[in-house]
């Protein structure tokens, strides 16, 4: 890519087009992990039961409306989040690479999830607030509610009375909880897809194009979700709260361990992967495709840095 800022373009680009597509199990995989927050085994409801039996749910009782809750938050999330994690992430390892290894060419695991991870905090601490009014929007239900309930008209209306009741402060509830959780993700996502790649393109033969696209995400979508669902079940309960239910990330995770058992942190598990395949999978292959098309742009629209030298 030839400027930061192309990749950015680009990044938030792919994520548009992925999210408009697994926004649904999105919305099933944060009400499956608010539902029997803190009630013992044996006394949890289960009214979503699978990815696709949430769908229904949703669907049947709500309307098509009721499973594209908070898209429009999460358009803008995914905006900031990857335009900083596949914007930042190349720059930051090739700065990084030239300075500890003298090669910015040069490949290295700890490297790449440290700029990964980076990258991704960056994101996640900037879309918050939106990702925030999105949870509450997509956990509010006036048929089968889980966890605690807030009536928003719209994403605005959330902010504004978030803004409202709490300040600045009350919009970055649960922030640290989303850096982990992103941090956590990213730390693995590209490092994983690029590994995957080049794995992929030496013993298979496989060349540049879909089909190389398409295996290189399944994988690193696959991993990202093993490595990022606890942490996102602690945020969506922080996110979700009212008042101080959990003090921070720790708190959380103790009482949620405690009360419902190590496995209440996989809840929404399987939703999570419906969702983090395809969205993997269309978010970087997009991103291969958006940034060949920003490439070309860029070409007529900036000056080439050789003529400047000439």
């Amino acid at each position: 890519m030839s400027t930061t800022a192309g990749a950015f373009i680009a990044g938030g680009i792919a994520a548009c087009g992925a999210v408009t597509a697994t926004h649904p199990f999105e919305t099933v995989k944060i009400r499956m992990q608010l539902q029997g927050e803190l009630q013992t085994k044996g006394h949890q409801p289960h009214h979503y039961k699978g990815p696709f039996h949430g769908v229904s749910v949703i669907v049947r009782n709500e309307g098509v409306r009721g499973i594209y809750r908070g898209l429009g938050c999460a358009y803008v999330y995914q905006i900031l989040l990857n335009g900083c994690r596949l914007g930042f992430y190349e720059p930051m390892r090739h700065g990084l690479a030239s300075l500890v290894l003298s090669d910015g060419a040069k490949q290295n695991l700890a490297i790449n999830m440290f700029c990964g991870a980076s990258s991704g905090i960056i994101g996640a601490a900037a879309g918050s607030p939106f990702f925030l009014v999105k949870t509450r929007l997509q956990s509010f239900s006036p048929f089968r509610p889980v966890g605690t309930q807030h009536r928003y008209k719209n994403a605005i209306d959330g902010m504004r009375q978030i803004y409202k009741a709490e300040g600045v402060r009350g919009l970055y509830r649960g922030v640290g909880a989303a850096m982990i959780r992103t941090g956590f993700g990213s730390s693995v996502q590209l490092p994983t897809y690029f590994f995957a790649k080049r794995r992929l393109m030496k013993h298979l033969g496989m060349q540049e194009g879909a089909p190389l696209h398409l295996a290189s995400s399944t994988i690193s979508g696959f991993v990202v979700c093993c490595f990022m669902h606890p942490p996102d079940t602690v945020m969506s309960r922080l996110y979700n709260q009212n008042g101080n239910l959990y003090k921070g990330v720790f708190d959380c995770l103790g009482k949620t361990i405690r009360t419902e058992g190590f496995l209440a942190l996989y809840k929404g598990f399987l939703p999570h992967l419906a969702r983090i395949l395809p969205h993997t999978i269309l978010t970087l292959s997009l991103a291969e495709q958006t940034n060949k098309l920003l490439r070309k742009v860029e070409k007529r629209l900036l000056p080439d840095p050789a003529l400047g030298k000439a």
